[in-house]
């Protein structure tokens, strides 16, 4: 199958919203799917073009975006390849649902969130902005050679989180300032979730977004 095939019969769910608003591109997480992580965009902009595919790959019946060796060890290989596919079905769906010059922004949570941070680190063309709920550093071992001049980005995070632990939220955030990444880190007790200071959080960060593209 080609790649053009591939993203043409790739399931998701796409909701048209104001031209003036973004595109928001949710990634759910493992076990979640396309429609139902759709409705937190409501929550942070219900103004906003939804476009939410499924991840297409899966593990003991669960969706997710790519595979894993054990809990918290990715197959890297893995991610570098389904990351290039998510910029492949970017590039898809601004020509087919003809978005324009209008900014992308991915908001993923948990496998979605790292999937998110892989395609911005490997394919800053593909996204404008990256708001990720319980993410991690999803490239041990790998370096990345893009810069993000500047692209924003979002990280929201429990201090106990055990599936996304502060020592590679720290690596995360090292490599994204690294990149010229614009980084906004906010962390807040608890763990793996999203919360709702996340969600005031993240409300708050696209209408700054919004008023600066204003």
């Amino acid at each position: 199958m080609s790649l053009d095939t591939m993203t043409a019969e790739w399931p998701h769910h796409y909701r048209a919203g104001s031209a003036g608003a973004p595109v928001l591109l949710m990634l759910h997480g493992t076990g979640g799917n396309e429609e139902e992580f759709a409705r937190l965009a409501d929550a942070l902009d219900p103004d906003a073009t939804v476009l939410a595919p499924r991840g297409r790959v899966t593990e003991g019946g669960m969706l997710r975006w790519f595979r894993r060796v054990s809990e918290g060890v990715f197959d890297v290989d893995d991610v570098v390849r389904r990351a290039g596919d998510l910029a492949w079905f970017l590039a898809w769906a601004r020509a087919h649902y003809e978005f324009g010059e209008r900014p992308v922004i991915a908001v993923g949570f948990s496998n979605g969130a790292n999937i998110a941070l892989a395609t911005v680190l490997l394919h800053p063309e593909a996204l404008d902005g990256v708001v990720a709920f319980s993410g991690m550093f999803p490239l041990t071992g790998r370096e990345q050679t893009a810069g993000l001049s500047g692209t924003p980005v979002l990280l929201l995070n429990g201090r106990s989180d055990p599936m996304a632990p502060l020592a590679s939220v720290t690596t995360l955030a090292a490599a994204l300032t690294e990149a010229g990444a614009l980084l906004d880190q906010r962390l807040r007790d608890g763990g793996h979730g999203v919360a709702a200071a996340d969600v005031t959080a993240a409300q708050g960060w696209l209408a700054q977004r919004a008023l600066v593209a204003g």
